[in-house]
């Protein structure tokens, strides 16, 4: 959507405030033994209760819980269960909260213990890549500007950009227009205008880009078993630049090399 009234943007920055909160929180939680379903329960009540908001995936065109969790070689999409991570373990925590009708989304990797060099390699690129994207943003790009940048970086990388998912617009419903892909050709596609409310949610993978869908209809898989990432925030396109509605309370943007961010 296009917020243009000082109301639908304040709307806004208290369920991108409230989304952001969760997941600060969350990461004390996130530690070997515990279930992801233990992990849904406390983001759900932590919502409900405290929040007095909505999670909006649950029951959202049938999907379970409350919050994805996706872990290791799952992309996105991940249902909650009786899996207890253990250390090693990567898992992206997706949380998407409706307070008042507005909707907030972002998602955040979290490493259960020290991780292997490749998994924490992953997630790092996967969350640079996002801030490539975020740092794109201003008011008359083009979607395939933000798309190029990150697919030019992550394969620099040596990572794979998966192409089936992307980021999209929100605000009073879950999922619109304009599609965020994060590949593509820059001045390719729509112009985003002053005011587009949208998510950057780029997901990759250590090996091949291919995933599959599984039987549940909703986990999202890497073809070749390898490793996934995914990082994601709602933004507010300006005249001049971005505002992150998820910003989290105590989260700077990472640093990133100078000849693969071009």
């Amino acid at each position: 959507m296009i917020a243009t009234q000082p109301a639908d943007i304040d709307g806004l920055r208290l369920a991108g405030r409230l989304t952001a909160d969760v997941l600060d929180r969350v990461g004390d939680i996130v530690v070997p033994g515990i279930t992801t379903d233990e992990i849904n329960d406390w983001c759900h009540r932590l919502i409900v209760e405290e929040q007095q908001a909505i999670p909006a995936p649950l029951n959202y065109h049938g999907f379970p819980k409350s919050v994805c969790t996706s872990v290791n070689h799952v992309v996105c999409h991940g249902i909650p269960g009786n899996k207890r991570l253990v250390a090693g373990d990567i898992i992206n925590v997706d949380v998407t909260v409706i307070k008042d009708g507005w909707y907030g989304d972002s998602s955040r990797m979290f490493i259960v213990g020290e991780g292997s060099v490749l998994a924490r390699r992953l997630v790092d690129v996967c969350r640079q890549a996002l801030w490539i994207g975020i740092h794109t943003v201003k008011a008359g790009i083009r979607v395939g500007d933000i798309g190029s940048r990150i697919q030019r970086f992550v394969e620099a990388n040596g990572f794979s950009v998966v192409r089936e998912y992307c980021g999209h617009g929100l605000g009073r419903v879950f999922h619109e227009d304009p599609q965020i892909l994060h590949y593509g050709t820059a001045g390719s596609g729509p112009v985003i205008e002053e005011g587009t409310i949208f998510t950057i949610e780029p997901m990759i993978n250590a090996g091949k880009r291919h995933v599959r869908l599984m039987p549940d209809q909703w986990t999202v898989v890497t073809k070749d078993h390898s490793l996934s990432a995914q990082w994601e925030h709602t933004l507010m396109a300006t005249r001049t630049g971005v505002e992150i509605l998820t910003l989290g309370h105590n989260e700077q943007p990472p640093v990133i090399p100078e000849q693969t961010a071009a």
